[in-house]
C-alpha cells in the first residue's frame, strides 16, 4: 500500500481492532489509532460516508473523484459497508463489536441506543470494549440534541468572537478545525480508557464534546479579565490586554514574500528578543537611535504607551517589509528570538525540518501509477512504529475480506446481504 515500506517494528496498538463508525467529526480519531498500529475498520453506510463527498476533489487517471478530506483522514483504514437500519446489519455489527477493542461513533445522541447498539448494550456484550462517542455538544446537557458543523461549533466555543477585525463580523479559520480538535480529544480519551483497561480489564465509555474540545483555542481569554478586568474582543492583527495602558500591539506583519509574527514582548525572553531584533536591524543600518539607546533589560511591556508602541512598530514594520520568511526564521533561531514566519502550503512542503524527519512518505492512491507525497508519522518513537501503512480505502473495498475471510460468511450469504442492501 505504501511504497518502499520499511516499517518493521510493531505499533503501540498493533493487534487491536477498531470499529470506526464516525462521521467527518471523528475521522481523524480513527486515523490516529491506525497510525499507532491498530487495524481500523471503517464501517460505512452502503451509499458511503459523508466524508467521501466533501470538496475539494482529486481526479485520478480514470476520471474518478476522490475527496482530499477523505484521503487525508482515512488512510490506515479498511472499508466495509453496513446498513444499520436493517436487522442483519445490526447483528453483523454486534458480532464485530464482540471482538473489537475500540468502537468509535459520532451519531446524534440516542440514535445507536434506538437500534440497540448504544454503549451500554455494547459493553454488556463486550466488557473490555472502549466506546468513544464524538458529538457537537456531548451526550448530556441542554445542547445535546442540537446539530452543528464547524461554523456552529467554532462560534459556540467562543473562538470566533475573538477572530476578525473590530466592528466586522466574527470569522472562523477557513478549513475545518473543530473536527480535528474533537478527534484529537477522542483519541486521547480512547487511549486513556485503553490504558485503564490494560490495568483493570474493564472497558469504558468516552463522551467527547467538540464544543468543549475547542474551548482550548481561546483558553487565554479568561486571563484578560483576571489581570485587567476586561473581556477581550476582536482586534484583527493586533492584541490587547497585555498592557495596563490599553495600548494594542501588532502580532502579524507583512514581509517580502508573505507574513510573519512578532510582538513587542516583556519579561526576560521578551527583553532578549527586543534587544536581539535591535541588533539585527542595526547590522543592516535600520535601527533608529531610540531603539539602540533603549535599555531593553529594564523594559516593561505592561507600562508601554500607544505612542511608544507606534514608534517602535513603525521602525520594525519597515525593516520586516524587506525581509523574507526564510531570512526571518534563520535570524530568529540564531539570535534566540521569539517569533516565527506564517507558513503557506508550499513552505510546509519545502520545510527542511520535515524533510530531515522523513515526514513525507510515498503513498500509492487508487487510480494512480506513481505514488504521491503524503504526510507520514505524527510522532517518532524509539521502540515502536507510527505512520502510514495503508492507502485510504475505496467504498466497501474490504467487504469480502472482513465478512467472508474473517467472519465466515459464505458467498451466497454475502450475495443475499447485497441484494437486500444490508452491505
Amino acid at each position: 500500500m505504501i511504497a518502499n515500506n520499511l516499517n518493521k517494528k510493531p505499533g503501540a496498538l498493533t493487534g487491536c481492532r477498531v470499529l470506526d463508525l464516525t462521521t467527518p467529526l471523528g475521522h481523524l480519531c480513527g486515523k490516529i489509532l491506525g497510525d499507532l498500529g491498530a487495524d481500523v475498520i471503517k464501517v460505512e453506510p452502503p451509499a458511503g460516508d459523508a466524508g467521501r463527498y466533501r470538496r475539494p476533489f482529486y481526479y485520478d487517471g480514470r476520471g474518478d473523484a476522490h475527496s482530499l478530506f477523505w484521503l487525508a483522514y482515512n488512510n490506515n483504514k479498511r472499508s466495509v459497508t453496513l446498513n444499520l437500519e436493517a436487522g442483519d446489519g445490526r447483528e453483523i455489527l454486534r458480532r464485530m463489536a464482540r471482538k473489537a477493542d475500540f468502537f468509535l461513533e459520532s451519531y446524534p445522541p440516542g440514535y445507536l441506543d434506538s437500534l440497540g447498539l448504544g454503549h451500554e448494550a455494547l459493553l454488556k456484550e463486550n466488557p473490555h470494549l472502549v466506546v468513544t462517542a464524538i458529538t457537537p455538544f456531548g451526550q448530556t446537557g441542554p445542547y445535546r440534541d442540537f446539530q452543528a458543523e464547524d461554523l456552529e461549533i467554532m462560534a459556540s466555543c467562543g473562538v470566533m468572537s475573538l477572530t476578525g477585525h473590530p466592528g466586522k463580523a466574527p470569522l472562523r479559520i477557513s478549513l475545518s478545525q473543530s473536527e480535528a480538535w474533537a478527534s484529537l480529544y477522542g483519541a486521547m480519551g480512547a487511549l486513556t480508557a485503553y490504558h485503564h483497561r490494560q490495568r483493570s480489564g474493564r472497558g469504558q465509555f468516552v463522551d467527547v464534546s467538540a464544543q468543549a474540545a475547542c474551548v482550548i483555542l481561546c483558553a487565554h481569554a479568561p486571563w484578560f479579565w483576571d489581570y485587567n478586568r476586561e473581556n477581550p474582543t476582536r482586534q484583527g492583527e493586533y492584541m490587547t490586554g497585555r498592557t495596563i495602558t490599553g495600548a494594542k500591539l501588532r502580532t502579524v506583519w507583512p514581509c517580502r514574500d508573505g507574513y510573519l509574527t512578532f510582538i513587542i514582548y516583556g519579561g526576560p525572553a521578551g527583553q532578549k528578543t527586543n534587544r536581539a531584533l535591535t541588533e539585527w536591524m542595526e547590522s543592516h543600518g535600520c535601527a533608529p537611535d531610540f531603539m539602540r539607546q533603549k535599555n531593553w533589560d529594564e523594559f516593561d511591556v505592561a507600562t508601554i504607551t500607544q505612542e511608544e508602541v507606534n514608534q517602535i512598530e513603525g521602525a520594525v514594520g519597515k525593516f520586516f517589509h524587506d525581509r523574507t520568511k526564510a531570512e526571518y526564521l534563520k535570524e530568529v533561531v540564531e539570535r534566540g528570538m521569539l517569533g516565527y514566519p506564517i507558513a503557506s502550503a508550499d513552505d510546509i512542503l519545502a520545510d527542511d525540518q520535515l524533510a530531515a524527519r522523513n515526514f513525507w512518505q510515498p503513498l500509492m492512491l487508487a487510480g494512480r501509477i506513481e505514488p504521491v507525497r503524503f504526510p507520514g508519522a505524527f510522532a517518532q518513537f524509539s521502540d515502536m512504529d507510527c505512520g502510514v501503512r495503508r492507502r485510504p480505502p475505496l467504498l466497501g473495498e474490504h467487504n469480502r475480506e472482513v465478512f467472508r475471510d474473517e467472519m465466515g460468511y459464505s458467498e451466497q450469504q454475502l450475495e443475499r446481504l447485497r441484494a437486500s442492501r444490508v452491505i
